[in-house]
């Protein structure tokens, strides 16, 4: 076979290899879409190892060179993630909490979009200028954010996912400051109470601001050297920042729950919790029966808080969290005996547990 003849054959090959690939890419389309679906993340390490150790075996029989077939898959797996790939919004600048929290729950492969305030979180979302929101929902020390339950109450979105986060504070300075130096300290109001001890020992004034790492790049702009910040240790090293204390919070078991919002909830995955809230009508014993409804066919109550109606004093509207998904039929059966006891009932969403 000539020369021509070999070329005119790789180019035939090459041809159909960019149509497979482009092939591949139209079915991780569809997988991103269905992800996004159930409320899941875009990285699957487990999967990933599977394709690969496939892509190794393939490469046995064809006595090929493993390592480097191995290269070629993970450059394919990288661009088939990247049309995957969902757009998250959160409060705050980055290098934000939040931000952690998206990355944790969705994997590296998603483009994050900052917002100013959780209202803004949820309206990028509404308007499809953002895949999904991350918002804060409660704190193991601190409690609920209030204004995430008024917010979901409003809200056409859906509760379809959460994740738990570790918190870590640290105090970040310019590179210039010592403890010494530091007269002021700023950070999201939850973040300096839960840093009350060591902050107290320091001595300085506590002034809040609206998220941890704009506190981090406040006081860079700034060129503050009397002034210190409280935030996490990545959002130190985005900024180009020194650390002067870690670890300053005063529990270590500080969590922070996450809500992953989008205009859809999760397909049920048997692990699930649902997300609701209510107002019971203003008889002796409603919440109570409704309570006994869900112990009667053993769904476990994981979390119940009342919250002002904002429209008459005194009246109040119920969050609660429940094991099992609303498509369930024990959880059908309980939601149904909800609304005859209740004045309005509205499913926030059904989501998989976080692990």
């Amino acid at each position: 076979m000539s020369l021509e003849d070999l070329r005119k054959k790789i180019d035939e090959t090459d041809t159909e290899l960019v149509r497979l690939i482009a092939q591949r890419l139209r079915i991780a389309r569809e997988i991103g879409r269905e992800k996004r679906k159930r409320g899941k993340p875009v990285e699957d390490t487990v999967r990933e190892e599977r394709v690969l150790e496939s892509a190794r075996r393939i490469a046995r029989d064809e006595s090929l060179n493993e390592a480097d077939i191995e290269s070629v898959y993970k450059e394919i797996m990288t661009l088939s993630k990247s049309v995957q790939e969902a757009t998250v919004a959160f409060q705050g600048e980055i290098g934000a909490y939040g931000e952690e929290a998206a990355f944790q729950f969705f994997g590296p492969s998603i483009q994050v979009k900052p917002s100013e305030s959780l209202d803004n979180v949820f309206r990028l979302v509404e308007q499809g200028e953002a895949n999904y929101g991350v918002v804060p929902i409660e704190n193991s020390l601190e409690g609920s954010i209030s204004r995430v339950y008024d917010l979901l109450l409003d809200s056409r979105l859906k509760v379809c996912g959460e994740t738990e986060l570790r918190i870590s504070h640290c105090l970040i300075a310019n590179p210039e400051a010592h403890l010494g130096l530091i007269k002021k300290v700023y950070s999201h109001p939850q973040a300096l109470a839960q840093c009350r001890a060591f902050l107290k020992q320091l001595g300085s004034e506590l002034i809040p601001t609206y998220n941890t790492a704009t506190s981090v790049k406040m006081i860079k702009e700034r060129k503050m050297t009397d002034g210190g910040a409280v935030a996490s240790a990545r959002a130190a090293e985005i900024y180009g920042m020194q650390i002067l204390a870690r670890e300053i919070e005063d529990n270590p078991n500080n969590f922070t729950r996450f809500f992953i919002l989008s205009k859809q909830d999760a397909s049920p995955s048997g692990h699930d919790k649902t997300s609701i809230v209510f107002a019971v009508k203003h008889k002796p014993g409603t919440l109570f029966s409704f309570l006994s409804e869900l112990a009667a066919r053993n769904i476990n109550l994981t979390k119940i808080e009342s919250r002002p109606t904002r429209q008459k004093p005194w009246e109040y509207n119920f969050y609660l969290d429940f094991e099992g998904h609303h498509q369930d039929k024990l959880s059908k059966e309980v939601l149904e005996s909800l609304e005859r006891v209740s004045i309005f009932v509205k499913v926030l969403g059904s989501y998989p547990k976080a692990k």
